[in-house]
């Protein structure tokens, strides 16, 4: 088992993988929070294919694939906060309208500029491909979304429930709403070389809806839900490893995976509670049902008996 485990890591590839892995799943787990409770799932769908736009624009003048990738998301996330704040349309209509916008830009890049991009990796992700430049992207982005939790936690769970309220009592909901948008467009960014763009949008929503499935609390559920996406990465690199598949398809689905175990678990678990508090209340009504039935039957309301009809037409004579 021991050289089962260890045997990967005789490739220094697969080391610069799995610790830019741990990186990426803890941050899409506890991301995946926000974005769930937010109803903003399609972000990550949204921001992933804004990176495809920026990464064909920038390979066609000859840039690094980050600077494109970059540019992509920090405009599509500072768009969509802008849009979104218009009367009668909602952060879904934003994300659709901008980010497929870049997309089609990008697409019509290539069409033109003839450009040699990988298209597998980018888009499913490739754990050959991660270097000691994925590494620092990726820490960056750990230490700045890390930051931001520990120095905005209150106001940014304050405006995730009740954006209005918070406003309310002087949190600057326009600043949070904005450095959010730009946290999950450097997560994003900092996803593509190990998930791909296409599956980035599963990392951060199946987290938290496993996790909601366990708990109620908004604490343990951005730790359950940080530890289920670094455990997603983990067992999805060595799939890649020894499936010899991407490594964003296995581990999607190693979180999809477990969120059926659990739905069933928790599933199966909620039916047998509320079938053992229906058979409770239950004999509950049957007790007292018998205790009434034994205390009424024979006896009036002095407690003799009850004289029956003849017996008291006999007496009114």
């Amino acid at each position: 088992m021991s050289a089962w485990l260890l045997e990967p890591f005789q490739y220094a590839f697969f080391g610069r993988a799995m610790i830019a892995g741990v990186l990426i799943g803890a941050m899409c787990g506890a991301l995946s929070v926000f974005v769930v409770l937010r109803r903003m799932s399609y972000i990550g769908h949204g921001l992933a294919h804004s990176v495809v736009g920026g990464v064909a624009v920038g390979v066609a003048f000859g840039l690094d694939l980050y600077v494109g990738a970059v540019a992509a998301t920090v405009v599509s996330a500072v768009l969509i906060d802008r849009v979104g704040r218009r009367r009668g349309l909602h952060a879904d209509a934003a994300i659709g309208i901008v980010t497929t916008a870049i997309f089609a830009i990008g697409v019509g890049t290539l069409s033109v500029v003839p450009t040699r991009i990988n298209v597998e990796a980018l888009l499913f992700g490739n754990i050959l491909g991660v270097d000691r430049t994925d590494l620092w992207v990726a820490g960056g982005v750990g230490v700045a979304f890390l930051g931001l939790l520990v120095t905005l936690y209150k106001r940014l769970v304050f405006t995730t429930f009740d954006p209005e309220v918070a406003g309310v009592h002087g949190v600057r909901t326009e600043l949070i709403e904005l450095l959010f948008s730009l946290i999950t467009a450097a997560v994003v960014v900092a996803s593509v070389r190990v998930l791909g763009v296409l599956l980035i949008a599963a990392a951060v929503v199946i987290p938290a809806a496993i996790a909601r499935l366990v708990t109620r609390s908004f604490g343990a559920t951005l730790w359950l839900a940080t530890g289920i996406g670094t455990v997603s990465s983990i067992v999805g690199l060595y799939g890649s490893f020894y499936v010899d598949v991407p490594s964003g398809p296995t581990i999607v689905l190693t979180g999809a995976a477990l969120f059926v175990v659990v739905f069933g678990v928790t599933a199966v678990t909620a039916n047998a509670g509320r079938r053992r508090v229906t058979r409770e209340h239950a004999g509950d009504d049957g007790d007292r049902g018998g205790r009434g039935g034994r205390d009424g039957r024979g006896a009036g309301s002095d407690g003799g008996p009850v004289p029956s009809s003849a017996n008291r037409t006999a007496a009114h004579r």
